[in-house]
């Protein structure tokens, strides 16, 4: 079952003070308003913020597909919920067999606090759970350093870079990438 992409990731994960839970075609509304506030924060670094703002009806249909996806096997989009407040979002994006990325962002106004790397955290342990997995990755740009500091607190090891195919605004277009394996985090 090797990287079988019809072997669902999970939807939802809880621990280390926070809750991580599929995003619903229904959540439109709740994921537009951390994603709205934060826009500014995100869009140097995040490359699908420069779509925003999106209308309720275009994130009902980005919600819908990002559903569908997983319902066929594919990747995960969940919002991390902490303190009663969606305070961003996370997933797990398959990248060929044995392999999932971690993709993370938080609202601005909850930055600082370990929510990015308890959401890190709760994915590695459960992407590494799922029988055939045998690694986890983070990829960041260069320039971000905030976001190095997330796999090298978890204890990930630095693999390499290479040029980055799509930067956001403020990246310098080359890839960080970290690994976790199965081994080395259980």
């Amino acid at each position: 079952m090797s990287g079988d992409a019809r072997v669902r990731l999970p939807e939802r994960i809880e621990g280390r003070g926070v809750l991580l839970k599929r995003w619903r075609e229904s959540d439109a509304e709740a994921f537009a308003t951390p994603v709205t506030e934060s826009a500014e924060h995100l869009r140097p670094w995040v490359a699908w913020v420069a779509d925003e703002p999106l209308s309720l009806g275009q994130r009902r249909a980005v919600l819908a597909k990002r559903e569908q996806e997983w319902l066929d096997g594919g990747d995960v989009a969940l919002a991390v919920i902490a303190e009663g407040h969606v305070v961003g979002g996370c997933g797990l994006h398959r990248r060929g067999p044995g392999t999932l990325e971690i993709g993370y962002w938080i609202h601005s106004s909850f930055l600082r606090r370990g929510l990015a790397t308890a959401a890190s955290a709760l994915l590695t342990d459960a992407a590494l759970g799922i029988t055939g997995i045998d690694h986890v990755e983070i990829h960041h740009d260069k320039a971000n350093v905030a976001s190095a500091g997330i796999p090298r607190r978890l204890g990930f090891e630095f693999v390499g870079e290479q040029p980055n195919e799509h930067p956001a605004p403020s990246d310098a277009g080359i890839d960080f990438t970290w690994r976790m394996s199965r081994g080395a985090w259980l």
